[in-house]
């Protein structure tokens, strides 16, 4: 306590200290201004008002409800229901029409668009990113080219049913594993390599031989002239666009241990107006077909 008989003046403020001193520092007696104060019990009644409205205690079980009865999960739920009752005619419109009615129908389009958008940040930009233009293993969905098809009807086939995830309507098949299986040894397989590579970058190399490997295994699915097939799933080769890398190791790699990713069937997932939504944001993505 202040001793108020004898008070110590700081002779550089003027200003009585309160006699405590750390090493030759002395404190001075400032009291926090009253206003400070009265704001400061103001937000401490705030808070005990706020623990008895509000969840605020915690408890074994959960924690209290509070008089209000309001928690975060309820005010989303509200948020939700509103936003469903906002969309549904758009939504039961999208649900009525056909996919190539939408396309056409240029404000419908748009709101399959935006729904579709929100669906794919929800479900598939975990693979493919967040703007689908995919990584290692997970196709581009921006540079228009389609395992599968890239027709509106085709791409609703693969979101439905999804790609060797089990459906039987589902895209199936998988690339052999040509090295792994005995059917190629290490020089053939080397010398396609260097032939599949020659066909999306220019080289001096003679590929002649890795050419005829190809032509002897490789052209059932895609094709002589390497453009693939979308009925198999398999690859145009002659583009710079390589789902698994496209480097001569790389090409190695998949040569030699084939490849056969997985998609989720979709359409067990999610209602039919959230796939035509996705669809028509799919194809916008890639141009289209």
């Amino acid at each position: 306590m202040v001793d108020h008989t004898h008070q110590d003046i700081d002779a550089a403020t003027g200003t009585a200290t309160t006699g405590h001193e750390w090493d030759g520092i002395k404190e001075l007696n400032t009291p926090l201004p009253k206003w400070w104060l009265y704001v400061l019990y103001a937000t401490m009644v705030w808070a005990v008002g706020y623990w008895f409205l509000y969840p605020a205690i915690p408890l074994p079980g959960g924690a209290t409800p509070g008089i209000l009865g309001w928690s975060s999960r309820g005010a989303v739920t509200i948020d939700l229901k509103e936003l469903q009752a906002q969309r549904a005619p758009m939504v039961a419109q999208l649900n009525k029409d056909s996919l190539q009615q939408i396309a056409a129908d240029p404000k419908l389009a748009q709101f399959a668009r935006a729904y579709g958008h929100s669906a794919f940040g929800v479900n598939c930009a975990p693979c493919h990113g967040s703007n689908g233009q995919g990584s290692k293993g997970y196709p581009n969905l921006t540079a228009d080219r389609w395992l599968w098809g890239g027709t509106l009807d085709e791409i609703s086939a693969t979101i439905t049913h999804g790609a060797r995830y089990g459906d039987p309507d589902g895209h199936q098949g998988d690339m052999p594993a040509w090295g792994a299986s005995g059917i190629l040894n290490k020089q053939q397989i080397d010398d396609v390599a260097n032939y599949v590579y020659s066909l999306s970058h220019k080289t001096t190399a003679d590929v002649s031989a890795g050419k005829k490997v190809f032509m002897d295994n490789c052209t059932p699915c895609h094709g002589e002239n390497a453009k693939g097939n979308i009925q198999m799933g398999a690859p145009n080769l002659t583009t710079k666009i390589w789902l698994y890398g496209g480097d001569k190791a790389d090409l190695i790699q998949t040569i030699t241990n084939g490849r056969g990713g997985h998609m989720p069937a979709w359409g067990s997932k999610l209602d039919p107006a959230t796939i035509k939504a996705l669809t028509v944001y799919v194809h916008s993505l890639g141009g289209g077909q």
